[in-house]
């Protein structure tokens, strides 16, 4: 088994509000470990922001999450998201133009 470690981002310009934002699948045959994941804000105004995880079913991982004008949010604070193949973790801010997201991962093939 080789372990791989990533980041993945997603610029959250030229996107609606309230819009799905898929940041990253889980290819065939890997398991990945989700070691960060950071909300940065854009906008020049307070945004609220949802992760959510979609792994058979759709949950939220947060919601609401208030950001302030030109601050990140650090989601994971020391702990750990196991994702199988086919899993995918999204967020959505609801405000156009608003939030990069960057996840630090370990993909296991």
């Amino acid at each position: 088994m080789a372990n791989t470690f990533k980041n993945k981002v997603y610029d959250g310009a030229n996107t609606s509000a309230n819009a799905i934002m898929s940041v990253y699948t889980v290819p065939s045959s890997t398991t990945t470990v989700v070691i960060g994941l950071t909300l940065a804000n854009t906008a020049s105004s307070q945004i609220t922001a949802d992760i959510k995880l979609s792994a058979g079913s759709t949950i939220f991982l947060a919601k609401d999450i208030p950001i302030p004008a030109g601050s990140s949010f650090e989601y994971m604070a020391g702990n750990k998201i196991i994702m199988e193949a086919g899993h995918t973790l999204k967020v959505a801010s609801n405000t156009a133009d608003s939030l990069d997201t960057t996840m630090s991962i370990m993909e296991i093939t």
